[in-house]
């Protein structure tokens, strides 16, 4: 029977060097934010990278203590027993430059001025998440990683690694990912960032933590929770049902799908730094894999290890066809590429509602590398 991993440590490591970005910036020291589960065998070969996806952390499994109500993000799949084995896999999930969640990012301290970055911290891309997830890598002492795997920009995450690190990747398994960024989520994601810079307390990024610019920040993840469901999964949780609460003709009275949003984006503003949104945000606008090719079939020319890729049939924020076009070239060039398209009315969050839906998949492809 498959069990939590139980108490976890989170950990942090400060790199004292200093990474050249894509945008030509350096940026260091990096300290990157980090938990381990199971252990690392005598070959150092059972190690298993988790990319988190936009607003995620290095908290995958486990709790924090016995009073932690809520376990890690992808907690039903490592441990244990479970898709990710602990008892078999040494698991690592890191949380990514740029976010606010013990990596460094916008709110982190600028050892130049020993006041926070904000809005002078450098443009990011994945390609440097990676980068930076690399020197985390080495400092553990694994020569190479049996497997990638995440979804969303965690997928992004998985095919940089086996397209920029070859030799250091057995395997990756991108889950509701792209080849490039549409111009439709670019739109979604601008939307979102005009709802923080119209919001006063936003001060162009000067404001102060205690008083974050609380209502564009709750709107701008509104925005990107309605991209993240589906129509089928909104009729299905709320339907046309008006909040009991409010009167029907009153014109601040909301449909339950509209107190479920903001109710949403309350929660938001506690828990995420407003200027690490904006980062990330811009880091998935930017994501190009022929970014520095000539193409992006040149760019796959580079993958060597099998990938193994799934779609989800309601995503329209990632659609079903933005991963065929990748998997699509993979198999032009003659790569060894799996594909699933998986039914699900849940949208882009499919990959956490409904995991079974794939994991058998997941766990076939990972005995067969």
């Amino acid at each position: 029977m498959s069990q939590s991993v139980g108490i976890v440590t989170p950990q942090k490591i400060r790199f004292d060097t200093e990474l050249q970005l894509e945008s030509g910036r350096l940026l260091g020291p990096i300290t990157l934010a980090y938990e381990t589960y199971g252990e690392l065998n005598a070959q150092r070969s059972n190690a298993i990278l988790v990319t988190h996806a936009w607003t995620g952390d290095a908290h995958a499994a486990g709790a924090h203590s016995s009073e932690d109500r809520k376990p890690g993000w992808w907690d039903n799949l490592i441990g244990p027993g479970k898709l990710l084995d602990t008892d078999r896999y040494f698991v690592v999930c890191s949380n990514v430059i740029g976010s606010c969640k013990g990596s460094t990012g916008p709110a982190s301290i600028d050892p130049r001025t020993d006041r926070p970055y904000r809005l002078k911290f450098p443009v990011i891309m994945v390609r440097d998440m990676v980068r930076a997830q690399k020197l985390l890598i080495d400092h553990l002492g694994i020569d190479t990683l049996h497997c990638v795997i995440g979804g969303s920009m965690g997928a992004m995450q998985a095919l940089e690694w086996g397209i920029h690190y070859p030799e250091r990747v057995r395997a990756i398994v991108p889950i509701s990912g792209t080849g490039r960024t549409s111009p439709m989520s670019i739109s979604l994601n601008s939307a979102a960032r005009q709802a923080i810079f119209n919001d006063p307390l936003w001060k162009k990024g000067n404001y102060k933590p205690e008083h974050p610019p609380a209502d564009g920040l709750a709107l701008a993840r509104s925005l990107g929770h309605i991209s993240f469901l589906s129509d089928a999964s909104m009729h299905l949780k709320f339907g046309r049902r008006f909040s009991a609460r409010d009167g029907l003709f009153d014109v601040f009275g909301q449909f339950e799908v509209e107190r479920y949003l903001e109710y949403n984006g309350r929660n938001f503003v506690h828990r995420f730094d407003t200027n690490s949104f904006l980062y990330l945000s811009k880091a998935l606008d930017l994501y190009d894999v022929a970014w520095d090719f000539d193409t992006m079939e040149d760019a796959l020319a580079k993958l060597r290890c099998p990938s193994l890729w799934f779609a989800f049939s309601s995503d329209w924020l990632y659609p079903p066809s933005q991963t065929e076009e990748v998997v699509g070239q993979l198999r032009a060039l003659g790569k060894n590429v799996e594909y699933h398209l998986i039914e699900s009315d849940y949208g882009h969050d499919s990959f956490l509602v409904e995991p079974e839906k794939f994991t058998p998949k997941v766990a076939d492809f990972l005995e067969r590398v």
